[in-house]
């Protein structure tokens, strides 16, 4: 449902922005609020499900989803369907970190790699699924049945989750929660993509200067309180640093492809929503049949290969999407570099979160996966939020062909000068093999 959600929302941008009377600013915001929400709390999810145990936290969350779901089924203006969005992110951080800490828990370490890489592939399918479904929606129903569906979905999870999951947590852990480091790394994300998204406004100076000052203190914060929500002494591993700042460029380059190519086929090509979201199903079929193949890669040879060629192997399927445009053909135009893309991102997906977790002891998985996750999420939020600026749009460009097409063939440029900047951070620091850091005392 969190990741479907992450995408979903991208193929109804257009039609939510027609029905609603929303500006470029507020598309965004309906994309990065949701996001937002879901990367700076997703630190405490996980730190709540290590402590509070993973299965009770995942539940929460999914109810907590779904109720907010309904909000953005039924909101009757923008702003209605930015602050439920919010809310609906907060949900999706307390069950997402959850769902990869169960596995982590639940499994021998022999066996984790093809069942991270699974998780992996699933949910790489359900992203890619996202513009698929959100086109039927939109086209044969509305816009707001694409959050409508979370609601039975959610039921399922919850029954699913009560009937067959067993509960783990940390046995170290206690009910204590770093309320303090939620809420400046919140402030820390929200002033930065105000200030990203609003550039050149009258308060841009002052959502930066929030921004800052909540990053420092949050890092003053963690160093300083007995149970920080994200222990700082993980990042003094090389490996695990290095695989979080690739997250960080590949998942920015993620969002904003997803982002700017619906819009072009829409915009620019003339797709209908559901035209628009089919296009997209090359990255679904590769997903689907060879993401696992990747984590078993991955495990066979190590991390650094298949981290490092595919983030360029995704690049590479990103510059062929520049020929996408007025006159695009799907065939031709579309499928061989969304191909290529899949490929790539099959290749990376699994290795990059099998390794993210090899280098943090199992004790703290939930905290582990929730820095993974809240890097991911932080990376395509700040994309969203930057590039349409950057790139030359703003107010109601996005509904201009002539415009939209420019500024789409320099987004796609960053984006994959991004991919190819990831690869090389790979290459250079990510072991051939990683060795798991020896349990806490």
């Amino acid at each position: 449902m969190t990741l479907l959600d992450g995408t979903v929302v991208n193929v109804a941008l257009r039609t939510m922005g027609e029905d609603l009377d929303a500006s470029l600013s507020q598309l965004q915001w309906i994309t990065n609020g949701y996001l937002l929400s879901l990367a700076s709390l997703i630190l405490l999810g996980g730190s709540l499900g290590d402590r509070l145990g993973r299965r009770r936290v995942f539940v929460i969350g999914t109810v907590w989803f779904a109720l907010a779901s309904l909000l953005c089924g039924l909101a009757p203006t923008a702003e209605v369907l930015v602050v439920a969005r919010v809310l609906q992110g907060v949900g999706g951080a307390l069950l997402t970190p959850g769902s990869l800490a169960m596995i982590q828990g639940a499994f021998r370490a022999e066996d984790r790699s093809r069942a991270i890489g699974a998780w992996s592939g699933l949910g790489g399918i359900a992203a890619a699924l996202g513009p698929l479904v959100g086109g039927l929606l939109v086209d044969h129903a509305s816009w707001r049945w694409i959050f409508l569906i979370n609601l039975p979905l959610a039921a399922l999870t919850v029954w699913l989750a009560l009937r067959w999951v067993p509960e783990t947590r940390d046995p170290r852990a206690h009910g204590r929660f770093d309320v303090p480091g939620a809420v400046l790394a919140s402030l820390a994300l929200a002033g930065t993509t105000w200030a990203l998204t609003d550039a050149g406004g009258p308060v841009t100076p002052w959502a930066a200067a929030l921004g800052l000052a909540a990053a420092v203190a949050f890092v003053v914060v963690e160093r300083r309180i007995r149970e920080p929500m994200v222990p700082l002494g993980l990042f003094a591993d090389r490996t695990f640093s290095a695989a979080n700042l690739m997250t960080l460029l590949v998942y920015a380059a993620l969002g904003a492809i997803l982002f700017f190519l619906v819009l072009q086929l829409q915009t620019v090509g003339g797709y209908g929503a559901l035209a628009a979201g089919l296009a997209t199903l090359p990255i679904t079929a590769c997903m689907l049949f060879l993401a696992a193949r990747g984590g078993a890669l991955g495990e066979r040879i190590g991390p650094r290969i298949p981290m490092t060629f595919g983030p360029l192997v995704m690049a590479a399927g990103t510059l062929w999407l520049l020929v996408v445009g007025p006159d695009v053909v799907w065939w031709r135009d579309v499928a061989p570099g969304l191909t290529v893309f899949g490929l790539g991102l099959a290749l990376m997906v699994a290795p990059l979160t099998a390794t993210v977790l090899a280098a943090a002891p199992d004790e703290v998985a939930g905290v582990a996966s929730g820095i993974n996750n809240a890097v991911a999420r932080a990376g395509s939020l700040l994309a969203v939020a930057a590039l349409p600026m950057g790139v030359g749009l703003a107010g109601d460009d996005y509904r201009d062909p002539a415009r939209f097409d420019t500024a789409y063939g320099s987004a796609m440029v960053a984006s994959a000068a991004l991919l190819v900047v990831g690869g090389v951070v790979s290459w250079l620091t990510i072991p051939a093999r990683v060795r798991r850091p020896a349990p806490a005392a």
